[in-house]
């Protein structure tokens, strides 16, 4: 299975990008195309779906946003599109509120979400995104996307969330430079600060 994709912006409509991945173009279903550039490098966390008559790649900008997808998708009746329009339309953090507060009237204004699969949503998944609720995600500045793709590898390096405090920071006092430098830079920040440097 694809566990993500790191590539070149080749082109992009309202739902999808196209990935130039070493001359191979990846057309991936993408909730984050009004934050990205033609040309710009960008790493996507992807899923893929395969029917008898289609196969399809959805992308997500982090792990987070990725394994609340999952999570959708197991639930009875909710499919892959529909679970992909609702980030389009209301994002991460909104969903995932909805869920744990219980709310089936807000989850009932996403797209394609009745009220059966509102109940659903919920009865099947409040209470099991507390870990993920609670990831600051909100609450961080918003950093380059040079940075933001240095953090993602960083968490899938193994860095847990709350390890990275203190690294976006550190990382902005140095702009202009690629993801795999942030990341490098990243690596050597989290060793120093593990050394207690």
């Amino acid at each position: 299975m694809i566990a993500f994709i790191r590539g070149t912006v080749a082109s992009y409509g309202d739902s999808w990008v196209i990935l130039d991945n070493q001359g191979m173009g990846w057309r991936i279903s993408y909730p984050h195309t009004d934050r990205i550039s033609l040309n710009e490098e960008i790493q996507v966390y992807t899923y893929m779906h395969i029917t008898e008559n289609d196969v399809a790649l959805y992308g997500f900008e982090s792990r987070d946003e990725q394994d609340l997808f999952m999570r959708l998708i197991s639930v009875k009746g909710l499919g892959p599109k529909t679970a992909m329009n609702m980030l389009t339309a209301k994002g991460y953090n909104e969903i995932v509120k909805a869920i744990e507060e219980g709310n089936v009237a807000s989850l009932k204004k996403m797209p394609g979400i009745g009220a059966k699969s509102a109940s659903q949503i919920v009865l099947d998944l409040k209470g099991k995104l507390v870990a993920v609720s609670t990831n600051p995600t909100a609450a961080r500045p918003q950093y380059p996307q040079e940075i933001e793709d240095a953090m993602n590898g960083l968490k899938n390096l193994g860095y847990k969330s709350s390890e990275l405090n203190g690294v976006g920071e550190y990382l902005s006092t140095q702009p202009g430079l690629t993801a795999d430098k942030y990341l490098k830079l990243g690596l050597q920040y989290l060793n120093k600060q593990r050394m207690g440097g």
